[in-house]
């Protein structure tokens, strides 16, 4: 089974849902899609039950909880110093010849080269803000 894509109004109201029983109709009304789509996914795993009379019921519940260990998580990763993300060759790379530029406040650009294609790049930071260091971009901008 390929993994199942949710449109971003499934995404954003499953936690929503009630504890309660859904008929198909409900759920696709409540999460703004096709009662078809919620089918296919009842096909593809989604927690459900059935009554005496043969009537599909959805769990809003456990329903939310199936759409959540699905969906795709995305991966934040923190850049370390040094590091920026090359275009060209679609990858997280350590700078060399780095360079800071002052801009407006506590806001630098640093550039520098990708090591693998040569390629001018680029990354936004802060200067730190702590006791120890009341660096301004003044002050950067008299270091270069």
């Amino acid at each position: 089974m390929s993994r199942l894509r949710f449109p971003h109004s499934v995404i954003v109201k499953s936690p929503g849902l009630l504890p309660m029983l859904y008929k198909v109709g409900e759920l696709a009304k409540s999460l703004s899609i096709p009662d078809r789509t919620i089918r296919d996914w009842l096909v593809a795993g989604a927690p459900h039950s059935r009554d005496h009379r043969d009537n599909l019921w959805i769990n809003g519940k456990e329903f939310a909880d199936w759409v959540t260990s699905l969906r795709k998580k995305r991966k934040h990763k923190k850049l370390e110093q040094g590091e920026a993300y090359c275009v060209r060759c679609n990858q997280v790379v350590a700078m060399t010849e780095v360079t800071t530029h002052a801009r407006h406040g506590k806001l630098v650009m640093i550039s520098g080269k990708c090591p693998n294609c040569g390629r001018r790049i680029w990354r936004g930071d802060r200067i730190p803000t702590s006791p120890a260091n009341n660096m301004t971009c003044q002050d950067i901008h008299n270091e270069n």
